[in-house]
């Protein structure tokens, strides 16, 4: 009998995903959700060890012209989407070619996960996707206290 491994037991590392992504040997774009932000990083790996290059995170968001009755929707839609184009706008030198990895989180077309890549992509990164997979446009500027284009000047 296989004994399954303690990360994956408690749902948080699928070793099989992650060995595909390691063998790459691209740096990744990881986004993860949490209860109430976006997290945002570009990471390296060097023989079994994860390196962050950058990192963003929703919360930055308030510091950025984000409004302050919308405090509480910091991992909404537009805010995803302002995360990952906050997170290439502190990279220095973009790398040529970037992996997603989503981790565990299902893979929701139109969903938080795929706006943030649809912001880290409209900033410039380059990184294979579909266009059928980014939330409408409609959806990201569906609240009218959130203006994204004014917050994206001055990001």
């Amino acid at each position: 009998m296989k004994t399954i491994r303690r990360r994956r037991k408690a749902a948080k590392t699928d070793y099989k995903a992650r060995l595909a992504l390691l063998k790459s040997e691209k740096p990744r774009l990881v986004i993860r959700k949490t209860n109430r932000y976006i997290v945002v990083q570009l990471v390296e790996s060097d023989i079994a060890q994860d390196k962050v290059i950058a990192s963003a995170n929703s919360k930055e968001l308030l510091a950025k012209s984000w409004p302050k009755e919308s405090e509480g929707s910091l991992k909404s839609l537009p805010a995803a989407y302002l995360t990952g184009y906050l997170l290439v706008k502190k990279i220095k030198s973009i790398p040529k070619a970037v992996v997603l990895d989503m981790g565990m989180q299902r893979n929701v077309h139109g969903g938080r996960i795929f706006a943030a890549l649809n912001g880290a992509v409209d900033a410039g990164l380059k990184i294979a996707h579909s266009k059928e997979s980014f939330p409408a446009k409609e959806r990201l500027n569906a609240n009218k206290k959130i203006k994204i284009d004014e917050i994206k000047e001055k990001l």
